[in-house]
C-alpha cells in the first residue's frame, strides 16, 4: 500500500460547529487560510528529521523522468500536486485517469507526467473545470504493514499542546473516539520541558510499537514536536504514522495547521501559500483581513466575531433557513473593512443571496460604522437585499 504526505490547513472547529445540531451544510468553496502542497509539507517535516518517503519535485516530463531514475526505488509513486483531495480517482482533460500512479518502471514516469503537467485534473473536490497541474511529485513507494494515529495540537483545557494517539490509524479518528474511546491516548506537554522521553515512549507503546520500533516511534514523536514549535503550528496530525515490513516508522500522511498570527515570523512558510486554487471571494476577503467561508444557502451572514457568526448560522438553520456564507469581520473592524465586506457579498457572482442577516456586537465594533455605510455608499448595492439588522 503506497502512501504519501499531504497538508491542508483548515479551521476544523468552525466547520464542526457549523454542522452541529443536525445542520447539513455543504461547503461550496475551500477555506482561505494557509495552503501548502504535499511536497511542501514533506519538505518541512524532512528538515526537522521526521521520517518521510524520499521524493523529488518536477515541473516538466523530462525532470520527472530524471527524478524517477535518481530515486532508484523498487516502486515509484507519481502524484499530481493540487490542493484538492480525491486525486487518485480524478480525471485529466488529457484523457489520463487518476492523479496518482504507481509503477516499477522509471521509464514510464516521463510519459505519465506528460499527460499530467499542463492539463486540468478534476476530482470531487475541484471545480467542474478542474485544476491545472503545474507540478508533480516523484516519490519512493512504501508498503504499510500497520497504521496508527498521532497528533500534536493545542488544547484549551490543558492550556497548551497535547499529544493524542491511537493504535487505530488510517481512518477517521472521530469514529475511533466514538466507538472505542479506550483506544485514544493523551499526553499533556509542558511547554518549558517539551516532550519528555518517558512520555514519548509511553505513547509509542500505547500505539502498539514494540522492540526497536518503540524507540524509533518515540524519536519521531519528539521530532514532530520540534516541527510543531518551529513553524508555530496549531496542529500536526499524522494519519497514518505507520510501520513498514522493513521495520521503519514513517509519517505517511500529515496535515499541518499554522497559527495565522505568527505570519510575521514565519515568512518563509507563509510565502509558500498557494492561492491559485483558492476561491476568488476568499482570496479577496483575505486582503481585508476578513474570514469567509462559502456555503450553499441563500441567507448571507455579515457578523463580527467568530462565535457570534457561528451562533448566527445556527439560529438561521434552527428556524429553517440556510446560511449562504460564514463571514467574520472580527473585533476592532474598520470602516473600510465593513465596506469591503458588503461589496464582497453583493458582488457574489452566484447572485443567490436574497436575505442578509447583519449581526454586529457593538462592544467590539462600533455600530455607527455599519449604519453609516448601509445608508451611504452602499445604498444601491443593498437594494437587492432584504436585511435584518441586529446591533
Amino acid at each position: 500500500m503506497a502512501a504519501s504526505v499531504t497538508s491542508t490547513t483548515t479551521r476544523a472547529a468552525v466547520r464542526a460547529r457549523l454542522l452541529l445540531r443536525g445542520t447539513e451544510l455543504t461547503r461550496v468553496s475551500p477555506r482561505r487560510w494557509l495552503n501548502l502542497q504535499e511536497f511542501q509539507s514533506k519538505k518541512l517535516m524532512r528538515e526537522c528529521g521526521v521520517s518521510v518517503q524520499r521524493f523529488f519535485v518536477a515541473d516538466t516530463p523530462a525532470e520527472a523522468l530524471e527524478a524517477a531514475k535518481r530515486l532508484n526505488a523498487k516502486e515509484i509513486v507519481l502524484k499530481a500536486q493540487i490542493l484538492a483531495g480525491g486525486r487518485g480517482k480524478g480525471l485529466f482533460d488529457s484523457g489520463l485517469k487518476g492523479g496518482v500512479h504507481l509503477t516499477k518502471d522509471p521509464a514510464v514516469v516521463g510519459d505519465l507526467a506528460s499527460k499530467m503537467l499542463g492539463f486540468h485534473l478534476t476530482t470531487k473536490q475541484t471545480p467542474k473545470e478542474g485544476v491545472k497541474v503545474k507540478t508533480v511529485m516523484v516519490a519512493e513507494a512504501l508498503d504499510i504493514s500497520r497504521e496508527t494515529y498521532f497528533a500534536i495540537l493545542m488544547d484549551r483545557s490543558c492550556n497548551g499542546p497535547v499529544m493524542v494517539g491511537s493504535p487505530q490509524g488510517g481512518m477517521d479518528i472521530e469514529e475511533v473516539a466514538d466507538r472505542t474511546p479506550e483506544l485514544i491516548f493523551k499526553e499533556t506537554i509542558d511547554i518549558f520541558e517539551g516532550v519528555r522521553d518517558d512520555q514519548a515512549q509511553r505513547m509509542a507503546a500505547n500505539l502498539g510499537f514494540r522492540g526497536p520500533l518503540e524507540k524509533q516511534a518515540a524519536e519521531q514523536m519528539k521530532k514532530l514536536y520540534e516541527l510543531f514549535v518551529k513553524v508555530d503550528a496549531t496542529q500536526v496530525e499524522v494519519n497514518p504514522l505507520g510501520e513498514t515490513p522493513e521495520g521503519q516508522v514513517v509519517c505517511f500522511d500529515a496535515k499541518i495547521n499554522f497559527d495565522d498570527n505568527a505570519e510575521f515570523r514565519q515568512k518563509t512558510v507563509f510565502a509558500m501559500d498557494e492561492t491559485d486554487e483558492s476561491d476568488p471571494m476568499e482570496t479577496e476577503a483575505a486582503k481585508y483581513d476578513l474570514k469567509y467561508i462559502g456555503l450553499d444557502g441563500n441567507i448571507a451572514c455579515f457578523v463580527n466575531g467568530a462565535g457570534l457568526a457561528m451562533a448566527t448560522c445556527d439560529i438561521i438553520d434552527l428556524h429553517g433557513g440556510k446560511p449562504a456564507n460564514f463571514l467574520d469581520l472580527g473585533g476592532g473592524v474598520k470602516e473600510n473593512q465593513v465596506y469591503a465586506a458588503f461589496k464582497l457579498l453583493t458582488g457574489d457572482p452566484k447572485e443567490f443571496f436574497r436575505l442578509s442577516s447583519i449581526n454586529a456586537f457593538r462592544t467590539i465594533s462600533w455600530s455607527w460604522q455599519h449604519g453609516n455605510l448601509s445608508g451611504r455608499s452602499l445604498k444601491n448595492r443593498l437594494q437587492k437585499f432584504r436585511a435584518c439588522w441586529k446591533l
